[in-house]
């Protein structure tokens, strides 16, 4: 049986040691895919007029393409170059719901995330994406520093 493992990226560095992290998980698991995810922040509670939905639509399929080409596609090409099984995933949605949701979908058995050292009063507020994903996940998540 083939062990999934979803890699939560964010274009930054920190998504790059989770992606080195699980690059090192694979090898050790050895019959392994990995599913480098970028999860683009939108939230659908927003009263607009058909117009403005339009236009909405059209930045969620552009914002789609530039996360593909800028963050997944090159992840995923140098992935399959090092000999690893692949395939990425972009969606819009609330970062921890989303990476484990599409961990669910795809049978995964675990979610690792960068932490990121980033954050302000929101971040104090209302917790990080990892630290959400850590309290509400269906399977084991690895943060990595």
């Amino acid at each position: 049986m083939t062990t999934k493992l979803v890699i939560g990226l964010d274009g930054r560095s920190t998504g790059e040691r989770a992606l080195a992290y699980a690059k090192d998980m694979a090898r050790l698991i050895g019959d392994c895919e990995l599913l480098p995810v970028y999860v683009i922040e939108w939230s659908p509670f927003t009263f607009q007029t058909a117009e403005e939905n339009e236009q909405r639509h059209k930045r969620r399929e552009e914002e789609i393409s530039v996360a593909l080409e800028r963050v997944i596609d090159p992840a995923v090409k140098a992935l399959k170059a090092e000999g690893h099984k692949a395939r990425g995933i972009v969606r819009h949605g609330h970062v921890a719901d989303t990476l484990n949701a599409i961990c669910e979908e795809e049978g995964g058995q675990q979610i690792i995330v960068g932490r990121s050292s980033e954050g302000g009063w929101a971040q104090k507020l209302f917790g990080s994406a990892a630290a959400n994903l850590v309290m509400s996940a269906s399977v084991p998540v690895t943060v990595i520093s």
